[in-house]
């Protein structure tokens, strides 16, 4: 006669304690609220960057490069300034930038982007107090003296050095060009966010500041 069916059997498996999944859904929903936040902060930015150079009337056009993605300055950026003292990244948070790279003598092409920056920070009116001149020197030569005047006629500037390569870690040239070529621009949240070309025209280059100011009248204010 056949034998009776065997038994049936169990495998039990051990279930997460309630309080690993009540830590597990806090930290899950922190992280979403965390998101929340950054992008809430962030919008305003990416809207007013988006009115000028995205969604746009027909013909208007920027003349700078814009640079997508925005590179953030980073924040172990080896700044000094001309003592030798060191210069925390995030001091240079807060203001427009208008960035210009060079070795410390200075030649022709820096003299011009020094002055094409000091005159257009002049022109802006009443918006100029929320622009600031930097000069990052990327040698360790001495400044040249008339170069040194001249950034500093009618408001200080912001002169620090920073060695070449760790400088290349955040700010780039166009292809075929060099680092010293170009005025670079700094949102007020640290972001390289436009590059002007060689030998740009300070008309064509104001115009690009001027929207990038009007863009954001809304979120940024005058003064670090």
């Amino acid at each position: 006669m056949p034998e009776p069916d065997s038994p049936l059997s169990f495998t039990v498996h051990s279930l997460a304690p309630p309080a690993l999944d009540d830590d597990a859904r806090r930290t899950r929903n922190g992280r979403l609220k965390m998101l929340l936040v950054l992008a809430i902060c962030a919008a305003p930015v990416i809207a007013s960057y988006l009115s000028y150079f995205v969604i746009r009337p027909e013909g208007r056009t920027n003349y700078s490069e814009l640079i997508q993605p925005q590179r953030p300055i980073p924040t172990d950026l080896p700044l000094t300034d001309l003592q030798g003292g060191t210069v925390k990244a995030e001091s240079l948070k807060g203001q427009w930038l208008l960035v210009v790279v060079s070795a410390a003598a200075c030649d022709s092409t820096c003299e011009k982007h020094l002055w094409l920056q000091r005159q257009l920070r002049e022109t802006l009116g009443r918006e100029k107090e929320r622009v600031d001149k930097v000069w990052l020197i990327d040698d360790a030569g001495i400044p040249k003296p008339q170069a040194l005047q001249g950034v500093t006629t009618n408001t200080e500037a912001t002169v620090l050095r920073v060695p070449a390569r760790a400088l290349a870690a955040w700010l780039q040239p166009a292809a075929g060009q060099a680092l010293e070529d170009h005025i670079y621009i700094v949102d007020p949240l640290g972001h390289w966010m436009m590059r002007a070309p060689p030998n740009p025209e300070p008309a064509k280059f104001k115009r690009d500041v001027e929207k990038l100011l009007r863009g954001s009248a809304g979120w940024d204010k005058p003064g670090r």
